[in-house]
């Protein structure tokens, strides 16, 4: 019975010291195996939490071309190299993590990431929420239609259902009410893509779409029949968001953005994917 009890302990002890080392890596591999499976199914990896000191979180949504989009499995654009050439510059690693537009402040405020890039507008509600930097780009918002459709312009445009990506800025001042410049909740139709507002106005669903110029120029030269109003919506300034309480995080940020405006980088990374047309 002795020998018996002392065998029992000593395989006891064994278990207990083999989960303590071997915990870390069974929940890392777990980890692994969930994101490749959802990968695997093309859907966005689980958003990171920030990966420590030394490496530099981008929060995005990639489907904004030319700032942000899939090139294969990898997200490239305006808004990935320009927060690469800041995390280099920073000595830092770079991570970027894909998620719906209108998540992006909440992950930034939370800590799951360090700053948000996906063509954000810097506007007076955001800046209750967040800190922006400089700016580096100017967006403008622009209202695609059909071929042969009765808008012509902006004023054309109260009383028709209007498709927007939610929380971009389209949104926002589309939903204003017609007394502020706006056309009112009940005439704005949101989705999670821009590319989802497109494909509502291709079928019919909206009378047109407000979205930012660049990619809006690449969703009409993708699908025959739509074009872009001559008039724009309006003008816009990006800039990077960080959260409030992380003041350092955003003096490092502005200034590698300060010295990569000055030195030309920056304008290198938008005429790669901007033609000067």
């Amino acid at each position: 019975m002795k020998k018996t009890a002392i065998l029992l302990a000593a395989l006891l002890l064994m278990t207990t010291l083999f989960a303590a080392c071997g915990g870390k890596d069974t929940s890392s591999a777990a980890s692994t195996a969930s994101t490749a499976s959802s990968e695997a199914a093309g859907e966005p990896s689980a958003q990171p939490e920030t990966s420590g000191d030394n490496t530099l979180v981008m929060a995005t949504n990639a489907f904004f071309p030319p700032y942000e989009y899939y090139e294969g499995d990898d997200i490239v654009g305006i808004d990935a190299e320009i927060g690469k050439a800041i995390a280099d510059k920073l000595g830092m690693d770079f991570e970027i993590s894909d998620i719906e537009f209108e998540a992006i402040i909440a992950n930034i405020q939370s800590g799951k990431a360090d700053m948000g890039m996906a063509g954000m507008t810097v506007t007076e509600d955001r800046k209750k929420n967040v800190n922006f930097t400089r700016s580096y780009a100017t967006g403008v918002q622009v209202v695609i239609v059909t071929e042969g459709s009765d808008i012509a312009s902006i004023d054309d445009m109260q009383g028709k259902m209007i498709g927007v990506q939610t929380g971009t800025t389209g949104d926002i001042y589309c939903s204003y009410p017609p007394e502020e410049d706006g056309f009112g909740e009940d005439h704005v139709t949101r989705y999670n893509k821009g590319s989802d507002a497109v494909m509502a106005l291709l079928s019919g669903k909206v009378d047109c779409v407000v979205i930012d110029n660049e990619p809006a120029k690449a969703f009409v030269a993708a699908n025959e029949g739509l074009k872009i109003l001559e008039t724009a919506y309006t003008e816009e300034e990006y800039a990077i968001c960080i959260a409030k309480d992380n003041e350092e995080l955003l003096e490092k940020v502005d200034t590698a953005l300060g010295e990569l405006i000055d030195d030309g980088t920056v304008q290198k990374i938008i005429d790669k994917y901007i033609s000067a047309e």
